[in-house]
C-alpha cells in the first residue's frame, strides 16, 4: 500500500477540490488518501458526478457515497450539502454492500441533507428542453430544481422521512405548484402524487437507520483531532457564483462550499488540494479557451478515455490552461495539487500549456467573470516537447522522464503551489507521492 501518512498526520482538515470543470480524478485521490483519514466527507452536489475507482480487479463508479469506502475503515459522510436521490442511493449501497462492505456504523447522511424526488427530474428535463439551443447540459438528475426547491424553502429534507405524515404532506403540497405549471407551462402530464410516495416507500425504510446530525458528529472528530477529508464533487470552474455562469453546477464546488456543505469552520480547514489533469476536459455547454477539435483533441479523449462517469458523454478535451488553473488556486487557497492523466499525454509529440490570453488585443492573466468575454480569449501556449515513452507503473518522481519532469516543473514555478502527488494511470497503485 501506498504510504500517505507522512504529509496526511499533521493536518487535521483537508478539502479535495476540482480544480477544472470536473472529472479531473478526485474519486481515486480521495479513495488514496481516505486510508489515513478518520473521516471522509461528501460536501455538495448530488448524483450527476461519478467518481471511478478502481484497486485490485474491481471498478466501481460512486455517485452519492463517499470514495472513502473501500481504502482503511474512515467514516463516510454525506454532508448537509448534498442533495440525495433516494432511489439511487439505495442503489450505490446494494453496489457496496454486494462488494463486501459493511456499512453498518461507516456510513452516515446528514439529516439536513435535501432529496431529489422524481418531480425534481422531470422539471430538470422539461426545462433543458424549453431551451433548445440555450441549454445548459444539465445530466437531467435533477440536481437543479432541487436546489431550487432548497432555497425556496419549500425543499424536503432527509429529517423530513422520519415522520411519514409530514413527508406526504410536503410532497402532495408541492405536486399541487409543479403540476400546475407542468399542464400549463410545459404541456405535460401531471405527476401522481400516491404513485410517486409508494415508490418511495421502500427507499425511504433503508435510508432511515444512516440518517443523523452530522455537523455534531464532525465537530466531535474535531475536539479528538481526528483526520478529516472533504469531498467535492465537479470542479471550481463549475461553481454556481465563482464558475462560467450560467454554464454551472448548482452548488458550490469550492473551499467555502466545502464550508457550508459539512458544517466544519473555516479556521479548521488546514489544506486545500486542487485536483488537475496535465489537459483540460469540460462536458455540456459553455466557455472552454483551449479546446481543440481536431486531432489532439481527438487523441486526448481516446487516450484518457474522456467518457461521463455518469452520462456517457464525451469530454471536449483541450490542453492544459494556467489562466484557469491560477484562477482556482486564488479563489480555494490551494496549498498543494494534485496532477492526474499524465500518461495520455505520453505518445504526444509535443505538447502545449496556456501561459496567457489575448483579449481585444491585449494580453491578460486574468480570468474573465463574463461568459462571453472568456469566449473570445484567444489562449497564448508555451509549447513543449513530448518524452514519447511510457510513465504507466512508475512510482517514483525519479524516474519519471526528464521531459514529463520538466513539464511538472514548469507548472509548479508558473503556480507556486507544489505537485504532493502525481497520477500516472487509472489504479490506486499507479501513484506516485512526493
Amino acid at each position: 500500500m501506498l504510504n500517505t501518512s507522512f504529509f496526511l498526520k499533521y493536518m487535521a482538515v483537508r478539502i479535495v477540490i476540482g480544480a477544472q470543470w470536473g472529472d479531473e480524478g478526485k474519486g481515486k485521490v480521495v479513495d488514496l488518501l481516505s486510508a489515513d483519514s478518520d473521516y471522509v466527507v461528501r460536501y455538495q452536489g448530488g448524483a450527476n458526478a461519478g467518481h471511478t475507482l478502481k484497486f485490485d480487479d474491481t471498478t466501481i463508479v460512486l455517485h452519492l457515497i463517499p470514495s472513502g469506502m473501500f481504502n482503511g475503515n474512515s467514516k463516510c459522510v454525506i454532508g448537509n450539502g448534498v442533495v440525495i436521490d433516494p432511489i439511487a442511493l439505495v442503489e450505490e449501497l446494494e453496489e457496496v454492500e454486494a462488494l463486501g462492505v459493511d456499512l453498518k456504523n461507516r456510513l452516515f447522511i446528514s439529516s439536513s441533507a435535501h432529496l431529489i424526488l422524481p418531480y425534481h427530474k422531470v422539471l430538470d428535463n422539461v426545462k433543458e428542453k424549453s431551451r433548445g439551443s440555450d441549454a445548459i447540459g444539465t445530466t437531467g438528475r435533477g440536481i437543479g430544481p432541487a436546489y431550487v426547491s432548497k432555497v425556496s424553502r419549500i425543499g424536503i429534507r432527509m429529517i423530513d422521512l422520519m415522520d411519514r405524515e409530514r413527508l406526504e404532506e410536503k410532497i402532495r403540497k408541492n405536486l399541487h405548484d409543479i403540476n400546475i405549471a407542468l399542464e400549463n407551462v410545459y404541456n405535460e402530464d401531471p405527476i401522481n402524487a400516491e404513485k410517486m410516495i409508494e415508490d418511495l416507500e421502500a427507499s425511504v425504510e433503508t435510508i432511515k437507520p444512516y440518517i443523523c446530525n452530522t455537523t455534531e458528529l464532525l465537530h466531535k472528530a474535531l475536539q479528538k483531532n481526528e483526520a478529516i477529508l472533504l469531498e467535492g464533487a465537479q470542479g471550481s470552474l463549475l461553481d454556481v457564483d465563482h464558475g462560467t455562469y450560467p454554464y454551472v453546477t448548482s452548488s458550490s464546488p469550492t473551499a467555502g462550499g466545502a464550508c457550508t456543505g459539512s458544517g466544519i469552520p473555516p479556521l479548521a480547514i488546514t489544506n486545500a488540494m486542487g485536483i488537475t489533469k496535465a489537459y483540460c476536459t469540460r462536458v455540456g455547454n459553455g466557455p472552454f479557451p483551449t479546446e481543440l477539435n481536431d486531432e489532439s483533441g481527438k487523441k486526448l479523449r481516446k487516450n484518457g478515455q474522456e467518457f461521463g462517469a455518469t452520462t456517457g458523454r464525451p469530454r471536449r478535451c483541450g490542453w492544459l490552461d494556467l489562466v484557469a488553473l491560477n484562477y482556482a488556486i486564488r479563489l480555494n487557497g490551494m496549498n498543494e495539487l494534485t496532477l492526474t492523466k499524465l500518461d495520455v499525454l505520453d505518445d504526444f509529440e509535443t505538447i502545449k500549456v496556456c501561459t496567457h490570453y489575448e483579449l481585444n488585443g491585449e494580453e491578460t492573466d486574468v480570468f474573465p467573470a463574463d461568459c462571453d468575454q472568456l469566449d473570445d480569449v484567444t489562449p497564448v501556449y508555451k509549447t513543449f516537447r513530448g518524452w514519447n515513452t511510457s510513465t504507466r507503473n512508475i512510482s517514483s518522481y525519479e524516474n519519471l522522464p526528464e521531459k514529463a519532469r520538466e513539464y511538472i516543473r514548469f507548472i509548479e514555478e508558473f503556480t507556486g503551489v507544489p505537485f504532493k502527488i502525481v497520477s500516472t494511470g487509472p489504479k490506486r497503485s499507479e501513484t506516485i507521492v512526493r
